[in-house]
């Protein structure tokens, strides 16, 4: 693994210059994910997202955003991708694409909804990353941004698949973090609160705009947070900092 020395260091203390740099986003093409494309590409960057959808890949790329079709929950989805972005020169990977799986009480189970939505919540980032990493650690300056949930913290009851994929992939990004702490490689987790978007479209109100939430990860970027905290998150995290058994008592009912 590449090393850099203390003068390269002082990266984490300064901000990102996001002009003139690649990046990746999964789940691109539509809720939190386009809004990032959009104001990262507002910022300088060339963008190119991935989703599943013809009509939300064709909008991206009206919006001169790079579009590619890819289904990365499952393994043979994220080779194909990744191999249609090798030697491609990148610069931040965000790992943005989610789905729910139904674990809920009185519905029958789908375990291949189940299977798919944790490959695609918490391997396909493993996937990619691992993938991309040679190339990231040639960047003089690079950034993998993981995006978990405030559920990460504390569950709800109404989505443990999800729940649980999340609280993996927090899991990861803090060891991968460590891991990569003398690297050029800035490791960034993004926890949303409830969102609108699609996958949310069934819960009532108290959502944070796909738009305020996507500026808030694209500061953390700018900015070399380690983490970013977003919206009614940060009230759950101090609510985990003091007593981490209320906070899961209080999310659980949800």
């Amino acid at each position: 693994m590449t090393k850099v020395n203390e003068t390269d260091l002082g990266l984490r203390e300064r901000h990102m210059e996001i002009s003139g740099k690649c990046a990746v986003v999964t789940g691109g093409t539509d809720g939190i994910g386009i809004e990032i494309a959009r104001q990262l590409q507002a910022k300088g960057a060339s963008v190119i997202v991935c989703g599943r959808r013809a009509d939300y890949l064709e909008a991206a790329a009206a919006q001169g955003i790079e579009a590619i079709s890819a289904d990365l929950s499952n393994a043979k989805g994220c080779e194909e991708f990744a191999a249609k972005l090798s030697g491609r020169t990148i610069d931040i990977l965000i790992n943005n694409a989610g789905m729910g799986g139904n674990f809920g009480p009185g519905e029958p189970v789908d375990l291949d909804l189940t299977d798919r939505a944790l490959f695609l919540n918490l391997n396909a980032p493993m996937h990619l990353i691992a993938r991309m990493l040679p190339g990231l650690l040639e960047r003089s300056e690079a950034a993998i941004v993981n995006v978990t949930s405030g559920l990460a913290l504390a569950p709800r009851a109404g989505g443990p698949v999800y729940c649980a994929s999340k609280a993996g992939l927090r899991s990861f990004t803090q060891a991968l973090r460590h891991n990569l702490a003398k690297t050029n490689i800035h490791v960034i987790e993004a926890l949303p609160p409830v969102v609108e978007t699609a996958m949310t479209a069934d819960r009532d109100g108290g959502k944070m705009t796909a738009k305020d939430c996507a500026a808030e990860i694209v500061h953390a970027i700018a900015a070399n947070k380690a983490e970013a905290n977003i919206g009614m998150v940060k009230i759950l995290r101090l609510v985990y900092s003091i007593s981490p058994a209320l906070a899961r008592k209080v999310m659980i009912r949800f």
